[in-house]
């Protein structure tokens, strides 16, 4: 019941394999010198209105490439969508661009700028590939360089969806534009405007006089003469990339979190096709001009085969689908033997040494996954057996006693005591960075549900920015951990790899998981001990140097561990 969310902090699911990610960690050591990519007729010629920016370190970005020591670049036709705001339609035109460029015979790498799970699901779709996060905090500058680079070795053309308007948040679209020597589309939502429309696009084109500049795209337009009027009205040297008509037979639709699900429209591909043939039959320009990718970022070839044999279930349905294909790639890379089931088409509990429950629309799906009861029962199994867990959002809301939707609460899984129900407005919003205490992970929440749950979180997830102080609680138990947070596990693989290992592969210590009660709470009681108070029951153990483990009787049958630092 979180993650992606109409712009604001939004996984496709079904493609596995190798992926970037591993692709990047065996390709790391010893690679050709760059190469070029695409047609020739499908460069950018000098005569375009294509500025070149500069990167924040000042590091000139052009058709001439970046020179850097001892690294490699490629270059290859790239633009980055965005918009003056949220709403304007910037993933129905990147997935109109996309499959254009398909329908042509082009490969296409598509990538969304900032966590995202329903936009990509979309582009997906369009581009007949999978899409990657490319964010500079969430990603890390480095890691987005070695998936563009990657990217620009194998197609014709890049397309980046932005996130938001053009200029907004931190890290924001434009940043990622000029690091990375982007150049910039601009969709602007034309409806009921006329010459103010070169107004707001020429606005976009020159605030910042480092963001390097494509043209301009009018959405939602009423018809031909319409469009005509906005190219009329264009400053000299604005170059117009066409108009997408207004029309519920292009438009894509949305609810709560984001734009509806790919898997959820029977219609899509006929949508994206009228899209498509909608920009072609104005003679949209398939020249674009070139950006220059340079190799860096992770290596993550010390992370392989760290997770071998370990058999990952992962749930993958309409009610658990928010899952970041860097996570799959990362748990591909580790040797993890992924394998997928759904709870909501009845599949039943597949046997596994580990669990992941990714967010979601559970709240959607209530009656089937309350029926599907072997699910329930063999995750409670799981969870008793001190294996590894990792619940997020949605996940983590199947797991509690009751979950909620207009005053109708349906049992869950009972594994965590409480109780949580959507709300009509936002309740989580924002990037975010958690110290666990296998390490500090990235990611981002996004929920629109309300949670009562009688747990003492572990930690708090903290804003990415600092100035806000609005946090998510992330719980543990055994060895479940759950949070509203979504976690982007390549952000730090050593944390990933410590989450997921069973006792017999863990490598290092363990530390206290969080207690469990309605009033459950922690009390020093001094160096030599700790007690453990949860619902009347109480436990207490010294603490030596050699590490060990107390535990406390709690509800369900279950027990509450802390784990302690050997």
């Amino acid at each position: 019941m979180n993650g992606s969310g109409a712009e604001r902090s939004r996984g496709q699911a079904g493609w596995r394999g190798k992926g970037y990610a591993g692709r990047r960690a065996s390709r790391f050591a010893g690679r050709q010198a760059s190469r070029g990519c695409g047609k020739a007729a499908f460069r950018a010629d000098a005569g375009r209105s294509v500025r070149a920016g500069a990167g924040p370190a000042g590091a000139s970005r052009g058709r001439e490439g970046l020179k850097m020591s001892g690294e490699e670049s490629r270059r290859c036709p790239a633009v980055l969508i965005s918009a003056p705001s949220s709403g304007q339609g910037k993933t129905t035109v990147t997935a109109a661009l996309a499959r254009h460029h398909l329908r042509q015979g082009r490969k296409v790498r598509v990538f969304k700028c900032g966590p995202d799970f329903l936009d990509p699901m979309i582009l997906a779709r369009a581009s007949g590939a999978p899409v990657y996060q490319v964010d500079l905090w969430m990603v890390g500058e480095d890691n987005c360089d070695a998936l563009l680079w990657e990217a620009a070795g194998e197609a014709d053309i890049i397309i980046v969806e932005g996130v938001m308007g053009l200029f907004d948040g931190s890290p924001s679209a434009a940043e990622l534009a000029e690091r990375f020597g982007i150049p910039v589309l601009a969709v602007i939502n034309a409806q009921a405007m006329a010459q103010t429309f070169p107004a707001i696009a020429h606005g976009l084109s020159t605030w910042r006089k480092t963001l390097p500049w494509a043209g301009v795209l009018a959405n939602r337009v009423a018809g031909e003469s319409h469009a005509r009027i906005l190219l009329d009205s264009l400053p000299p040297g604005m170059r117009w990339f066409g108009a997408l008509y207004r029309g519920s037979d292009v438009e894509l639709p949305s609810r709560h979190l984001g734009l509806v699900q790919a898997s959820e429209l029977d219609d899509l591909d006929r949508r994206l096709d009228r899209a498509a043939g909608m920009l072609a039959s104005q003679g949209i320009s398939d020249v674009s001009p070139e950006a220059v990718f340079t190799r860096r970022g992770t290596d993550f070839s010390p992370w392989k085969g760290r997770l071998k044999g370990l058999r990952l279930a992962v749930a993958r349905d309409d009610a658990f689908s928010f899952i970041y294909q860097g996570n799959l790639d990362l748990w591909g890379l580790m040797g993890a033997d992924i394998r997928f089931f759904s709870p909501v088409a009845g599949d039943p509990f597949p046997g596994c040494d580990a669990l992941y429950l990714p967010g979601g629309y559970p709240e959607l799906h209530l009656g089937a996954l309350a029926a599907n009861r072997g699910v329930m029962e063999g995750t409670r199994r799981h969870f008793e057996a001190d294996r590894p867990i990792l619940a997020e959002c949605g996940g983590m809301l199947y797991l509690l006693e009751e979950l909620g939707l207009d005053g109708v609460y349906s049992e869950m899984a009972g594994i965590l005591p409480g109780r949580a129900a959507l709300t009509g407005g936002l309740r989580g919003l924002g990037l975010m960075s958690a110290d666990l205490p296998e390490g500090t992970l990235r990611g981002h929440s996004f929920h629109h549900s309300s949670l009562n749950i009688g747990l003492e979180p572990v930690c708090r997830a903290r804003r990415q920015d600092q100035r806000r102080q609005e946090s998510e609680d992330i719980f543990r138990v055994r060895r479940l951990t759950a949070s509203y947070v979504h976690f982007y596990l390549p952000s730090n693989p050593e944390a990933a790899a410590r989450l997921f290992a069973s006792w017999s592969r863990w490598p290092g210590p363990v530390l206290w998981a969080g207690s469990l009660g309605t009033a459950g709470r922690r009390s020093r009681t001094g160096r030599g001990g700790e007690r453990c108070r949860e619902r009347g029951s109480s436990a207490r153990r010294a603490i030596s140097g050699s590490g060990g483990l107390a535990a406390c009787g709690t509800p369900f049958g279950l027990q509450c561990r802390r784990f302690f630092l050997r």
